[in-house]
């Protein structure tokens, strides 16, 4: 079973950046796609990133293309998500997710989901 912990969220000033963190177990890390998720207070769960099993390809939602960057690191079981030129919003939970496929991006081809981690931008 996989587990998954995100770290890095807290709250950040608009235009600050804030980098997020999550580190995978229970299964081959690098056999699957990872992705970000977020989701508001009152609102669906939304996409955020993906990123394929070898890092080399990347889907962004719109909303984020040009500021935000997934990574990942096989050897360490790690996927990242560097938040650049956030703007202002009330709090919303980051997610990440493993996905079901090595090269699956879509948001529906993510099954499994850590706890989250809070982001509150100010204003």
């Amino acid at each position: 079973q996989v587990q998954l912990v995100e770290s890095g969220g807290g709250l950040v000033q608009a235009g600050g950046s804030l980098r997020l963190s999550c580190v995978s177990s229970g299964r081959a890390f690098s056999g699957y796609a990872m992705g970000w998720f977020r989701q508001a207070p009152g609102k669906e769960r939304e996409f955020v990133a993906a990123i394929i099993w070898s890092g080399t390809r990347t889907r962004y939602a719109d909303s984020v293309k040009g500021r935000f960057s997934i990574s990942r690191d096989n050897d360490k079981n790690t996927v990242a998500l560097q938040m650049n030129s956030l703007g202002v919003g009330g709090p919303a939970v980051y997610y990440c997710a493993g996905g079901v496929h090595p090269d699956g991006l879509g948001g529906g081809g993510f099954k499994s989901w850590g706890q989250g981690t809070q982001v509150t931008v100010s204003s």
